[in-house]
């Protein structure tokens, strides 16, 4: 396994708990700082995936257009959880790999919430979207599942019911249960689902009639400036 890889799960799985339950039992705006962390100890595996090498400036244009096309996304579209934004992350990852993935992700629930509100929710929301990247560009890096349309829309639907959702509704089991017990994180799942779902089909419409054209050109960007490559392409 590549370095870049085990860091951003040293990362997933230990450094944005810890700073997320820091950040939780901190003072009551203590969410900008949160953010802020979060963001740094994704720069360590995202520079990383260089492989020793110093990124150009046209390569993390590329990263940064990704960004702003997943807040766009957000903000743009007016329907209420029913936003595009997740595909764009998912697609950052597969093109990418995880630590792209999950950057693009971090940084989209960051940067759109300046518009849409910030709260102690951001961090959760950032480790939530950039999981759903770092997830796809694992499987899809690894050639786990082909990148068919059908098999992306459902991927998207999926991620979203049982992975990003469920993440981001921890952040109401932290953040609002004064106690925390099975029937209060039960109701908290259970009144996410219809929003997960949602999302779900959003995603999915997503990646099914545009997934498959937005990872040419994404691929072809990559092959050019040898991006997120090591020795064997992976």
């Amino acid at each position: 396994m590549k370095k870049s890889h085990i860091a951003i799960l040293i990362v997933f799985l230990i450094c944005i708990p810890l700073t997320l339950y820091f950040g939780t039992i901190a003072a009551r705006r203590s969410f900008y700082l949160t953010g802020t962390l979060v963001i740094i100890e994704l720069l360590v595996p995202f520079f990383m995936a260089f492989e020793g090498r110093k990124p150009q400036a046209r390569e993390l244009v590329i990263i940064a257009v990704l960004c702003a096309l997943g807040v766009a996304s957000r903000v743009l579209v007016p329907l209420p959880h029913f936003k595009p934004a997740f595909a764009i992350i998912l697609l950052s990852g597969m093109a990418f790999g995880p630590e792209s993935g999950f950057m693009v992700g971090a940084i989209t629930a960051f940067a759109g919430n300046f518009f849409m509100g910030q709260g102690p929710f951001t961090p959760w929301q950032m480790m939530a979207y950039g999981a759903g990247g770092m997830l796809a560009g694992f499987i899809f890096q690894k050639k786990l599942l082909p990148k068919k349309p059908l098999i992306m829309a459902i991927f998207g639907f999926v991620m979203c019911v049982v992975w990003i959702g469920p993440l981001l509704d921890c952040s109401q089991i932290f953040l609002m249960l004064s106690e925390i017990n099975w029937a209060g994180v039960a109701a908290s799942f259970a009144a996410g689902l219809p929003v997960n779902v949602s999302q779900g089909v959003c995603t999915a419409i997503v990646m099914f009639l545009f997934g498959r054209p937005i990872l040419e050109k994404l691929d072809r960007v990559k092959i050019k400036y040898g991006m997120m490559e090591d020795a064997d392409g992976i």
